[in-house]
């Protein structure tokens, strides 16, 4: 779990080109394929792809900064890039709305650092591939092993080991559960994301007033 703003600065900087370990398949890979190297010319990251029929078609694309955040003004940024480009290559074969969200509070987990950065937290976890016997699991992340997850079960029976590793690449979902603790860390680092705007807006400003006061050299004439 990250648990301070420059913990938070260092894995934005480190996971920024990390690949997805859960990704989606069919039509909606194929969209993923298109949106993906858009998203990361414009500093942002893929989190998940899906398309609904649902009361029409529904192209549903949830994206991040590196860090995390994701602001409404970051999602119509995103928007306004990937309607023409999804206009040309032309991926669904009928109308459809592009929607484009935040991951969300209780997100889906689709890096390993994503397990990292939410250690501590419950997560429900559906495998492709039976783990002990078993694709389905809830409890505790613990971080990572390699590549795969450490995750506390809150489900265990007797005779049962309560910790259980699962390869991230072999999960067909993973999401985290809403509890107040997520909410309360949520909360904390939107506050935290806050504080570094509104410093950041703060030093451009004293830039500004310095570079408007600084005195300026009369030019000097040749031959003097």
């Amino acid at each position: 779990m990250v648990h301070s703003e420059a913990e938070a600065a260092h894995t934005a900087s480190t996971t920024e080109d990390e690949p997805r370990l859960i990704v989606e398949p069919g039509l909606p890979a194929r969209v993923a394929a298109i949106v993906e190297p858009v998203l990361g010319q414009l500093g942002f990251r893929l989190v998940r792809v899906r398309v609904s029929g649902a009361e029409g078609c529904t192209v549903q694309i949830m994206a991040e900064r590196p860090d995390g955040s994701m602001t409404v003004e970051d999602c119509e940024e995103v928007s306004r890039a990937l309607s023409p480009v999804l206009d040309v290559a032309d991926p669904i074969d009928r109308a459809y709305r592009l929607e484009v969200s935040s991951p969300g509070i209780d997100r889906p987990l689709v890096r390993k650092s994503d397990f990292d950065r939410h250690a501590g937290h419950l997560a429900r976890i559906e495998m492709t591939i039976p783990v002990n016997g078993r694709k389905r699991f809830r409890g505790q992340i613990a971080g990572t092993q390699g590549q795969a997850a450490r995750l506390i079960r809150d489900d265990v029976v007797a005779g049962e080991e309560a910790e259980v590793l699962l390869p991230i690449e072999d999960m067909g979902e993973a999401k985290l559960v809403l509890t107040d603790a997520l909410v309360t860390e949520a909360l904390r680092r939107e506050k935290a994301a806050k504080r570094e705007a509104r410093a950041a807006k703060r030093e451009e400003r004293r830039e500004t007033r310095h570079s408007r006061q600084r005195p300026q050299r009369p030019a000097v004439k040749g031959g003097e």
